[in-house]
């Protein structure tokens, strides 16, 4: 800037002298030369007029400092205006300016117009409030007097109501600004900014599902955990727990408050050290292995692991073996008892048709023996002969009765039996067979219940179990020997129930205990074998035990042996007791059998024949005991007609119905039944009378023959004086014993 020239103030000054007034400066600038400037400057220093003018100078160059100022903020204004414009217009937000009254709008960017104004049509966005959904007016009336205070305020989630019935929610922003005037104090503005929560609030919607379906899915997985039958367990890369479900804490017997955070190795040893070398793939069954609870007890179970693919965790799956162990051992127990079952039955049914056949050839011996007999009556040394035959030959018939117990599966005679009664009776024929070495003891309380059983085979039983105990005790040159029977009331435990099918009730149980030298497991598979002994040639059959073992199978009981070598033997027989309801005698329905007259003892050629000839007719297939039966019967003087062929015997009555006074035939015979032949007779001749002979009768033959007609079922092989008998008393009907005979058939 140029300095102005004031030369013309000394020039004056000279011309007026120092008294004279300085004049008025004039209108428009004058600059004096630049040596007028330098002639000033170098007027003294206590000069008035350089004084001022030194003054004048520093005021020039503060106005011209202030007008670059003002110059400066100007133009520093005009650019934040500009700025501010172009920022208003910019943002990417719809942007409001209010006045004082917080409802005209005074300034509106672009996207506020196409916020609220997308269409000409729509309302113009002149005021404000009617845009805010009445619901929300009173929280943005609350907000803008907050901002008047404050100097700003917020709400959040409002609603805006645009034109096509349309709505927008977001959040309002307020800021309040004070405006000055010239002629007043400032006013209050009100920049508002509205933010779109829509797309937010669509997303936020989005994951709050995404969080509720995470977390019903983890829910989820943790019922699904927690209810899984395996246990369940997480470890981290340490080998600590974290997951522990309820079925890994009852199979462990461990907490899940006590499992967090120990070793995996504190009960899955084997898998602690089996996971390192496991890492090569996602998932792996590292099969059966020894788990620890923590107790220190040792569990079976089978394990598998599966991995995450980070290796941050690993989840083990270990599944209890021990109902699997248990059931296989049950399953193979049963299997081993079916197999038994099957071979018992298949030894029974082998061993009922060997006897069938082996009576028929005793029944012919005993016969013709006595035949013998009576023949040899003179002859002593045949005599004795023929009875060692007799002998020999009733040890045969005993043999085959015990096949036939053993084998048969009808039920037996059952009534109320007293536990006490039935042992008393047992003794009195044990101890006359007792070495004076072997001591009997007996303890069967008076007060038990009755049974239901028959008390002949209960003593049969009692009988076989002692008698073998004796032989065990004899045998092994024992000392002292001891045997016990006891009796109590009894509850069989699971597995003797599920093994023979028993009902889950108390039983009277039957122990018969020596102390003997017992027996190895191989021994006790095998002792109710039919045959199989352990005594020496000569001393035993091998039937008593399997006697034995078929009438508590009849008797809906069982048997159970406990033994070990050196330990002597206890047999328990499990026999049901007697209903409470039940008063009568349990006895199965079947035919007498005739007992023989007290002369039919005498030798056969002592009886006299009968006054009138009688006509037999005998049917069996056997040839010898229809030879003997023919001999026999001509020799009491009857008529005897002798069919092998029962279809032979039928024509034979078809054609002479009136020839026959009495028809006994056999009750097996290949192909045919000797109930058949009984109905086929009683259908030619109703009132011949019809006798069946089996050495196998059972309560269902006596049954069946009792309802088809039959008099009198004989049990082959018998005395031939009790056949004799039998025929008399059926072709005799007035005698006293078939009197009685009738009596009790009615």
């Amino acid at each position: 800037m140029r300095q102005p020239d004031l030369s013309f103030l000394v020039q004056r000054q000279e011309s007026l002298g120092d008294d004279a007034p300085l004049p008025l400066l004039p209108q428009e600038p004058c600059f004096a030369p630049l040596e007028a400037v330098e002639a000033a400057a170098q007027l003294p220093q206590d000069d008035p007029l350089a004084i001022l003018i030194a003054e004048l100078r520093n005021y020039q160059a503060e106005l011209e400092v202030q007008n670059q100022v003002l110059n400066y903020s100007q133009a520093v204004a005009e650019s934040a205006s500009e700025r501010f414009e172009a920022l208003f217009a910019s943002v990417p937000l719809p942007l409001l300016v209010l006045d004082d009254a917080h409802d005209m709008v005074i300034q509106a960017n672009a996207m506020a117009l196409n916020a609220f104004q997308p269409q000409g049509s729509d309302r113009l966005l002149a005021s404000f409030m009617p845009f805010v959904c009445p619901a929300d007016r009173d929280r943005v009336q609350q907000a803008f007097t907050l901002a008047r205070s404050q100097g700003k305020s917020e709400v959040h989630e409002m609603v805006f109501n645009l034109g096509n019935r349309s709505t927008m929610q977001g959040d309002l922003h307020i800021a309040c600004i004070e405006v000055p005037r010239q002629d007043g104090p400032p006013t209050a503005q009100f920049m508002c900014a509205i933010i779109d929560q829509e797309p937010l609030l669509a997303e936020r919607r989005t994951l709050q599902q995404r969080n509720a379906q995470l977390l019903a899915s983890e829910k989820r997985l943790e019922a699904v955990i927690n209810a899984s039958m395996d246990a369940i367990i997480s470890v981290d890369k340490a080998m600590r727990i974290t997951v522990f479900n309820p079925t890994a804490a009852a199979l462990f017997a461990c907490s899940a408050e006590d499992a967090l955070g120990s070793p995996l190795a504190r009960f899955l040893p084997e898998v602690a050290a089996s996971l390192p070398l496991s890492h090569i793939t996602t998932q792996a069954l590292l099969g059966e292995m020894q788990a620890h609870t923590a107790s220190g007890q040792r569990v079976a179970v089978e394990v598998s692991v599966a991995f995450e693919p980070d290796g941050t965790s690993t989840t083990v799956f270990a599944r209890d073996l021990t109902s699997r162990k248990r059931t296989e051992a049950q399953r193979s127990a049963l299997e081993t008892q079916l197999r038994e079952a099957h071979k018992m039955q298949a030894l029974g049914t082998m061993a009922g048709g060997i006897a069938h056949d082996f009576n028929n050839i005793v029944g012919a011996i005993l016969g013709n023996v006595e035949l013998a007999k009576t023949d040899s009556s003179h002859q002593p040394q045949l005599l004795d002969s023929l009875l060692e035959i007799e002998k020999a030959g009733r040890r045969a018939r005993d043999l085959v009765r015990q096949i036939l117990t053993f084998s048969r599966n009808e039920p037996p005679a059952r009534r109320a039996v007293h536990p006490r009664h039935a042992i008393q009776e047992s003794e009195k024929l044990l101890r006359m067979g007792l070495p004076p070495a072997i001591e009997l003891a007996i303890d069967a309380p008076a007060d038990l219940p009755p049974m239901l059983a028959d008390p002949a085979q209960v003593e049969q039983a009692l009988f076989n179990l002692t008698n073998n105990a004796i032989h065990a005790i004899h045998n092994s040159m024992h000392s002292g020997g001891k045997i016990t029977i006891r009796a109590r009331l009894a509850l069989p435990d699971l597995g003797l129930v599920q093994r023979f099918d028993l009902q889950p009730d108390n039983y009277i149980a039957l122990t018969v205990q020596d102390n003997g030298p017992g027996m190895d497991a191989a021994t006790q598979e095998r002792i109710f074998e039919p045959f199989f002994t352990t005594k020496p040639v000569g001393q035993g059959t091998g039937l008593g035990l399997a006697v034995v073992h078929g009438l508590m199978r009849t008797h809906e009981g069982a048997v159970e042996v406990h033994s070990h070598p050196g330990q002597g033997c206890t047999f328990t027989l499990y026999f049901p007791l007697l209903p409470a309801s039940t008063a009568a005698i349990f006895t199965a329905p079947r035919l007498q059998r005739v007992k023989p007259l007290e002369s039919a003892a005498l030798p056969v050629t002592l009886h006299s024949a009968p006054q009138m000839q009688h006509h037999v007719m005998y049917v069996d297939d056997d040839a010898a005991m229809v030879h003997l039966v023919q001999r026999l019967l001509r020799r009491r003087g009857y008529q005897i007609t002798t069919f092998e062929d029962p279809r032979a015997a039928v024509q034979a009555l078809h054609a002479t119905p009136h020839a026959f006074d009495l028809v006994v035939t056999d009750y097996n015979m290949p192909g045919y039944c000797g109930l058949d032949l009984l109905k086929a007779a009683q259908s030619i001749r109703p009132d011949l009378p019809v006798a069946l002979a089996s050495g196998y009768v059972t309560s269902e033959i006596s049954e069946q023959a009792l309802a088809a007609g039959a008099l009198a079922l004989i049990h082959k092989p018998n005395d031939v004086s009790e056949l004799c008998a039998i025929v008399d008393q059926l072709l005799h009907p007035n005698t006293h014993a078939t009197t009685d005979w009738h009596e009790r058939q009615k």
